[in-house]
């Protein structure tokens, strides 16, 4: 089914999004506003003042704009709209007052599901460095769940400074659009809902770029995370991604960051869910970077990442996963030199 026809409909598609999205801010903060969805400042957050949260209901509603303009009707596209309805509601809620982490994990996997089994959008196989490994059933179905449960969560965990998520996100959009232009596949649904995305999440960040005023709130951040998966399994089974790795690496931070709060809170002996000062970005600011800082040189490992998967589309995957691993190795250079798993002892100053 043809979506994108020609590089004018390219630019319309992110301009309008853009502008929808641009506009559609004031409103959402009016409403956060109104039920009291303010995330107060804390010893554990950056910010000093509060600041109105669900900044992602201007990004679903361009995204529902986009939809109606420009994308057909099909049941994998009832699927995501059913699905990203469920999650957009249970991030409203979340942010008027606190949702049981339990309640919001069943929540997630009943939108999984919709996605999955409605909408049948399974990762069925996949290839990695010439490996071919084919999931029987019912395991396909678990493992596509998990993803798109794990990647909406992924997205959560890095919302910690202002414009980090909606850019990380921003990046992911736009790189998977590079790709598709690259390999002729501008017409598939994965394309049109990442040029969607684009615009509704650059529109969203002039408002949310440090200093912020307003936040994506778990409104938005639940919401990318959803679309980000379902993007990839999108582009996976529609060949436009050749490998289930370029998603992977392209999100290279928000995934290393999801993993290492789970192993550092396992460690602690504390819930996998429970919030705290020690992720990635948390440890630049204790570098003494600024937030504007932090956020561009997350930004810019990210790029990196996202550069490499380019090259890896090009052909020449050897470079590639040359430089991804090269990459993976100074990041986690870099992490170990921070307090993310375990705290350094200060010495003493005499």
């Amino acid at each position: 089914m043809n979506y994108i026809v020609n590089g004018h409909n390219i630019f319309l598609v992110v301009f309008i999004s853009f502008l929808a999205s641009a506009l559609l801010v004031p409103f959402a903060k009016k409403c956060a506003i109104h039920v009291n969805a303010i995330d107060m400042p804390n010893a554990r957050k950056v910010h000093k003042k509060p600041i109105p949260r669900m900044g992602g209901l201007a990004i679903f509603g361009s995204f529902l704009l986009g939809y109606m303009l420009f994308a057909r009707t099909s049941i994998q596209m009832l699927s995501i709209l059913i699905g990203g309805f469920i999650i957009v509601l249970t991030g409203i809620f979340d942010d008027i007052k606190p949702v049981w982490s339990k309640a919001k994990f069943i929540l997630q996997i009943v939108a999984a599901c919709v996605v999955v089994f409605y909408g049948d959008i399974v990762l069925k196989d996949i290839t990695f460095l010439g490996l071919y490994l084919k999931f029987p059933s019912p395991l396909d179905y678990i493992i596509t769940i998990f993803f798109i449960v794990g990647i909406t969560n992924a997205i959560n965990l890095i919302d910690g400074l202002d414009g980090l998520a909606s850019g990380v996100s921003a990046i992911y959009f736009a790189t998977i659009t590079i790709i598709s232009y690259i390999l002729f596949r501008m017409q598939g649904l994965e394309t049109v809902l990442s040029l969607i995305m684009l615009g509704a999440t650059l529109g969203f960040l002039l408002h949310n770029f440090h200093p912020a005023k307003i936040f994506l709130g778990d409104t938005g951040s639940y919401f990318l995370g959803f679309i980000i998966s379902v993007i990839s399994l999108l582009g996976y089974k529609g060949a436009t991604l050749t490998t289930l790795i370029i998603p992977i690496v392209i999100l290279a931070i928000p995934i290393f960051d999801t993993a290492l709060a789970i192993l550092r809170r396992l460690l602690k002996g504390e819930g996998i869910m429970a919030p705290d000062k020690e992720h990635f970005h948390h440890q630049l600011l204790k570098m003494k970077f600024s937030v504007t800082a932090t956020v561009l040189i997350i930004y810019a490992i990210n790029i990196l990442f996202a550069s490499v998967s380019v090259f890896f589309v090009l052909g020449d995957k050897k470079l590639a996963m040359g430089l991804y691993l090269a990459l993976m190795v100074l990041l986690l250079f870099l992490v170990m030199k921070t307090d993310i798993l375990f705290e350094h002892k200060k010495k003493d100053k005499k």
